[in-house]
C-alpha cells in the first residue's frame, strides 16, 4: 500500500485516483478550485466530471497543495498542459523530499515545442525531481470510472521507474505495459489529438466512414512522420499510443477533440465551441504545437497544416477538405520507407 496524491480533480485525475484506489493504495485527490473539492468532499461524487461514480473512503480530496503532497513520494501530474509549469512551481515550494512525478496529459507546448516530461525537467529542481514517468494509452476516464477494460502504456528513460509505476496501477481491468520510447509515447498520445478534431470535422460535415479511415490512417502517417524526426522508435505508433490511440480518440462521443470538431464541422466557430465544451480540448493548443514542429523539421504534415488553417487562419472546413484531396499524387509507402531509412542511418545500419 502507498499514499499517492494526484494533482486534478477533472475526469482523469479522479479516474485514476479509483484504480489506484482499488488496487488498496491511499489516495489524496487535489484540486485548485476550492468549491469543486468541498462539493466532492460532501457527495463522495465528482459531480462536474465523473457523475454518478461513487469514490470509495481511501480516496480523499483535498483543495490545500500543501497537505496534499504533505510526506508524499509518489505523484499524479493530471492537469491540462497549460497548467503544467504554473502547479510544478507552486508544487516544489512544498516538497520537503524528492518525488516521482506520472504525468497523464497528452500535449506540446506551443513556441518552446516541448514535451511534458521536458517541461517537467525543466521546472523542478533536480533535488526534488526522483524520476518523471508518461503514462498514456487508449483510454477514456468515463470507462476506466466503469472498471470497462483499458490498456495503457508506462514509459520512462529509468525502466525500473516505468514497472514501479506498472505495479502501481496494473489490475484485472486496468492493464499496464512499458515501454522506454518516451518521445514516441508522448509525440503519439499529443499528436493523436489533432486528427481527432480533424475526424470530428469530417463528421460535422456529414462525411462518412471513407473519409474518416483516410483521416486515421494517413494522420497516423504524419505522426509517426515527425515523431521519427524527433528521435522516437516508429514502432511505437503501431502500438497502445500510437494507432491504439488514435482509434479511440477519433471514434468515441467521449472524446472531447472529437466532439469539439464535430461542432466545428456543422458551422461553429472556435471561441464558442470551447465555451460548449467546459473542458480543455488539448487538440486546439498541439495543432499550434505541430504546425511550428512540422516547419522547424521541415516534414510534411498536410492534415495538421490544413486543421491550423480552419482553427487559426478562419478557413471553412469544406475548402480545407477540397484542398487535401486535390493535392499532388505520391506513392502511400513512401512515408513508411523514408522514416525506415531514417532509423537506419541514425543506427549506422543500412537497408
Amino acid at each position: 500500500m502507498e499514499k499517492i496524491t494526484v494533482l486534478g480533480a477533472g475526469s482523469w485525475g479522479t479516474a485514476l485516483a479509483l484504480v489506484l484506489s482499488d488496487n488498496g493504495h491511499v489516495v489524496r485527490l487535489w484540486g485548485h478550485r476550492k468549491e469543486h473539492i468541498e462539493s466532492i468532499q460532501l457527495s463522495r461524487v465528482n459531480e462536474k466530471y465523473l457523475p454518478n461514480v461513487k469514490l470509495p473512503k481511501n480516496i480523499e480530496a483535498i483543495a490545500s497543495l500543501p497537505e496534499a503532497v504533505e510526506n508524499i513520494n509518489t505523484i499524479v501530474l493530471a492537469v491540462p498542459t497549460k497548467a503544467i509549469r504554473e502547479v510544478l512551481r507552486q508544487l516544489q515550494h512544498h516538497l520537503t523530499q524528492p518525488v516521482l512525478l506520472i504525468h497523464v496529459s497528452k500535449g506540446i507546448e506551443p513556441d518552446t515545442l516541448k514535451r511534458i516530461s521536458e517541461m517537467i525537467e525543466e521546472e523542478m529542481r533536480e533535488d526534488l525531481l526522483e524520476d518523471v514517468v508518461v503514462l498514456s494509452g487508449p483510454s477514456h476516464a468515463e470507462e476506466v470510472s466503469l472498471r470497462q477494460p483499458t490498456t495503457v502504456t508506462s514509459s520512462s528513460k529509468n525502466m525500473k521507474a516505468a514497472e514501479y509505476v506498472q505495479d502501481l496501477f496494473i489490475n484485472q481491468y486496468f492493464r499496464v505495459y512499458t515501454n522506454p520510447d518516451v518521445v514516441g509515447v508522448e509525440i503519439g498520445g499529443a499528436l493523436k489529438n489533432i486528427i481527432a478534431l480533424a475526424a470530428g470535422i469530417s463528421d460535422g460535415l456529414g462525411y462518412g466512414d471513407n473519409a474518416k479511415a483516410a483521416l486515421m490512417t494517413r494522420g497516423l502517417a504524419e505522426i509517426a512522420r515527425i515523431g521519427s524526426k524527433m528521435g522516437a522508435n516508429p514502432l511505437t505508433f503501431s502500438g497502445l499510443t500510437g494507432i491504439g490511440d488514435l482509434i479511440v480518440t477519433c471514434t468515441s462521443v467521449h472524446s472531447r477533440n472529437w466532439r469539439a470538431g464535430n461542432m466545428l464541422g456543422k458551422g461553429q466557430k472556435l471561441e464558442e465551441v470551447l465555451n460548449q465544451m467546459g473542458m480543455v480540448v488539448e487538440g486546439v493548443r498541439t495543432t499550434k504545437a505541430a504546425y511550428q514542429l512540422a516547419k522547424k523539421y521541415d516534414v510534411k504534415m498536410p492534415i495538421t497544416m490544413a486543421l491550423y488553417d480552419v482553427l487559426f487562419n478562419g478557413k471553412h472546413p469544406k475548402d480545407v477538405v477540397e484542398s487535401l484531396m486535390a493535392r499532388g499524387k505520391t506513392h502511400e509507402m513512401e512515408d513508411l520507407v523514408n522514416i525506415m531509412e531514417g532509423r537506419a542511418i541514425n543506427n549506422g545500419n543500412s537497408l
